[in-house]
């Protein structure tokens, strides 16, 4: 027996699928202020079945913040709608930028050269942002990137760039490679994540320290973020992944 939704999944795994998610462990990059996760052995096969404990940050590995996050009074992790999951995905390539100058923010005019290329941004898209940060994992040092007095160097989004996103092109989400929405030198001269506070106030999600869009198509691919329902979380490790056209 078939119908459409089985003759469509047969047309999915007949696409390439990409894992956009980071294997993460005790050791991996994490954001400064949290503690590295802890990975315990509860019971052993020894002991007739093989259990784990697992201690980490909502926050950690590739993760999804959740409105709350940021902003009082807005949604937590598991009430947002399956259907806010699964995206149209669009990957703006700025990688070539970021190698020459970690500092790099993207700003209005690299949108408007990249829609000159692709085309206006769809209503109601995922938008990742690709800078190959994620090939500095899983290394900490190489994440933070910090300079002689301490000061980490890593890019972001500017806050212009996210209103002509949501405001003008009515997307839906994003999603980075690095720790943070904004670029470092905007927290350290800002004193604030203003970039993620805005995005997470307009009451949606985002996610951080995605990887492998250097295999994604500018436009066409679709964006799964499959994530733990915890109750009341902030956010949570996702499982991203795209399938392409």
């Amino acid at each position: 027996m078939t119908n459409e939704l089985i003759q469509a999944i047969q047309l999915l795994k007949e696409k390439k699928w990409v894992d956009l998610t980071h294997t993460f462990g005790p050791e991996s990059p994490h954001f400064s202020a949290f503690n590295a996760a802890k990975f315990d052995t509860l019971f052993s096969h020894d002991q007739g079945f093989f259990a784990q404990s697992f201690t980490f940050p909502g926050q950690y590995g590739t993760h999804l913040d959740a409105p709350i996050h940021f902003v009082r009074d807005t949604r937590y992790l598991d009430e947002l709608g399956l259907k806010e999951l699964v995206l149209p995905l669009v990957v703006i390539d700025q990688s070539s930028e970021v190698h020459k100058n970690a500092d790099f923010t993207l700003e209005v005019e690299h949108i408007i050269e990249f829609e000159k290329t692709h085309g206006k941004i769809e209503p109601g898209s995922f938008v990742a942002l690709r800078t190959d940060w994620s090939k500095r994992w899983p290394s900490h040092e190489q994440f933070e990137n910090k300079d002689a007095n301490g000061n980490s160097h890593a890019p972001g989004w500017s806050v212009a760039a996210l209103k002509y996103l949501f405001e003008e092109r009515h997307i839906k989400a994003i999603g980075h490679e690095t720790f943070d929405t904004d670029a470092a030198v905007d927290y350290q001269k800002n004193g604030a994540l203003l970039a993620e506070y805005y995005v997470l106030a307009q009451d949606t999600y985002q996610v951080e320290l995605l990887t492998n869009l250097d295999q994604i198509p500018a436009k066409g691919a679709v964006i799964f973020n499959i994530v733990p329902k915890a109750e009341k979380a902030s956010g949570f490790p996702v499982r991203s992944f795209a399938i392409l056209p």
